[in-house]
């Protein structure tokens, strides 16, 4: 077998296979002597050489006489990230199910943590659950990360070798039966990918080449190296392990995380050469490929198409859809809900309409303009997810609260139906679709007491500066922090839960049902509301939407032409001879208006 490895600098790489040159201590000692790689004369900085090597085999190198390390492009840790590599052969692991692929457009997301999503925290107990998913309507389901990271608990954004699969979730194998199953019942995946920083604890590119650099900074440190020197191999690297994960599992799209953080001066973006190639394996394997980016910069040239001199990928995060809910439905008006909370069922109509709310506006929470207006010609409203919670809008609260802790069922019905029938490619995150009563919190488990005492401070002195208690933030890593945070399963049949879970599947029928749901056209969507009375009515084609978010019943204008209800949360009768809806309070309806 090849073994090979990118190591610039060093000036000596010794591979060592457990099995064959004895057994390796990762700390530095090993017993038998290694093999040398040489220069390959083809490939500036890179040593290869052969090796007896099969499925499982556990393997490092050592560069210069220091410490045995983990392969860079490690497609497994069995021991967690500081220990060996092992060999993946994806060969000898043959699918059960055909896939052929499933699209992004016309499509419902569901965000899922593995470690929480069951108890047991392991692809084969996810696995278990899918069929809730397939009944519910959904179409992807979209994995957080699920790259090796210190511990056995923790939400995946501090992973360490982004080649591989954490061993406790089940490793490669659990991945490859988890992607089967939901294949099997006609689900798509998406994984959430991180290319914009690694892990603290365990991180080891480093000894390897210039895979960070000082000329930039992230809030995670310095930054992954896209434009310095030695860049071409660690955008490489960056570029063939999403490729990887496309190819070797099967997936059907990834989720780019912080996108904004990627430092990049260069002409042509890393962004921009990334979605060429998920382009291009696409074309080659016969499925669609896709990539979502999480953006907080409100610019369309991110999702415009390159043929447009855009970047090229598929779709971001909404998270203006996102603020405009929240602040119309709870009233909350604290940090970048400020820009949202004077006017939110307009910010809302805005958001609608025009995709972006910041679309250039000053920005109160930023002290400035910010965005930049979307192009509604070269840019449709697929290509926005709108979702009313995601697990950073629910986990970066101080307490991790859903809108279930707070919210009305009504409340609730409402927040689903804007998602649902808005013109975005919806997302729903794990439980919300029965209103979970479980919290979703922020957890770790960090070997490194200094490294867990860091976090643990950090995340108090975060919330202090917002009027919180230190003894009111869950510590990170008291285990029970995570346990609360596990999905209560049992609670799906209980009212209101189950009433809740109904209204969720009929919207989702709806949407797959209505094909003016599912068009494309931001400028072909009309909205109406009213701030003070808190209701907002759309419509989309022959289908009208009207939420009223206020404690009263209200009349909406509707015109005097029949309307049939496909779905309401409360008994409703058609408009009148007067042209008006009455809509009870807290309540939603879906009306065709042809």
């Amino acid at each position: 077998m090849l073994f090979e490895v990118w190591a610039p600098e060093a000036g000596e790489v010794v591979l060592y296979v457990d099995g064959t040159d004895g057994t390796v201590d990762v700390e530095g000692t090993a017993g038998g002597g290694g093999r040398a790689l040489g220069r390959d004369p083809e490939r500036p900085g890179w040593w290869a050489g052969e090796a007896e090597a099969v499925d499982g085999t556990r393997y490092g190198f050592r560069l210069d006489g220091g410490p045995v390390l983990p392969d860079p492009r490690s497609r497994r840790q069995p021991d967690g990230p500081e220990g060996l590599s092992a060999v993946v052969d994806h060969g000898a692991r043959p699918w059960r199910v055909p896939w052929s692929g499933r699209e992004l457009t016309g499509a419902v997301l569901y965000e899922l943590h593995l470690g929480t999503f069951t108890r047991e925290g392991t692809f084969d107990a996810a696995a278990t659950r899918l069929e809730h998913l397939a009944r519910l309507g959904v179409t992807h389901v979209e994995l957080m990360p699920v790259c090796p990271f210190p511990g056995r608990h923790g939400w995946g954004y501090d992973g360490v070798s982004p080649w591989a699969v954490h061993e406790p979730y089940g490793g490669p194998a659990g991945l490859r039966r988890f992607v089967d199953r939901s294949h099997e019942l006609g689900l798509g995946v998406v994984l959430d990918v991180v290319h914009n920083h690694l892990g603290p604890s365990g991180n080891r590119l480093s000894a390897f080449g210039p895979y960070f650099t000082d000329a930039h900074r992230t809030p995670w440190g310095e930054a992954v190296n896209l434009d310095a020197p030695g860049s071409d191999e660690v955008r490489a690297y960056f570029r063939d392990s999403a490729l990887a994960w496309l190819r070797d599992y099967r997936l059907d799209g990834l989720r780019l995380d912080a996108v904004h953080a990627l430092r990049d001066t260069r002409a042509y973006p890393f962004l921009e050469e990334l979605s060429a190639a998920v382009d291009a394996l696409a074309e080659e394997s016969g499925r669609p490929l896709f990539l979502v980016a999480e953006s907080d910069l409100n610019d369309p040239r991110l999702i415009t198409p390159r043929r447009h001199h855009g970047l090229g990928l598929h779709a971001q995060w909404n998270d203006d859809f996102h603020h405009a809910v929240h602040t119309a439905l709870t009233g909350e008006a604290g940090g970048y809900y400020a820009d949202f909370a004077e006017a939110p069922f307009a910010a809302l109509a805005k958001t609608l309409t025009g995709g972006y709310f910041h679309d250039g506006t000053y920005s109160s929470f930023r002290g400035r303009r910010h965005g930049r207006p979307l192009d509604r010609a070269r840019v449709s409203g697929h290509r926005l997810l709108g979702y009313a919670q995601t697990h950073d809008q629910v986990g970066n609260r101080a307490r991790g609260d859903r809108l279930s802790a707070t919210l009305s069922p009504g409340l609730l019905a409402c927040a689903a139906t804007l998602t649902l029938t808005g013109p975005f490619t919806p997302m729903l995150f794990m439980g919300e679709e029965w209103a979970a009563s479980t919290p979703w919190q922020y957890f770790t488990d960090h070997p490194d007491p200094d490294l867990a005492e860091a976090v643990r401070a950090g995340r108090q002195r975060e919330f202090a500066a917002h009027g919180w208690a230190a003894g009111d933030v869950p510590d990170p890593q008291d285990p029970a922090t995570r346990e609360r945070s596990c999905l209560r399963w049992s609670e799906v049949a209980d009212a209101p839960h189950a009433r809740v879970l109904a209204w969720y599947r009929e919207l989702i029928a709806l949407r797959h049902q209505q094909p003016d749901l599912t068009d494309t056209d931001l400028s072909a969507v009309r909205v109406m509301c009213d701030e003070r009375a808190r209701w907002i009515a759309f419509r989309r084609g022959d289908v009208r939407v009207v939420v009223n978010a206020g404690p009263q019943a209200v009349s909406v204008p509707f015109g005097s032409r029949p309307a049939r209800v496909l779905a309401s949360w409360d008994p409703l009768s058609p408009p009148g001879v007067e042209g008006l809806l009455t809509v009870p309070g807290e309540s939603c309806a879906v009306l065709l208006q042809p």
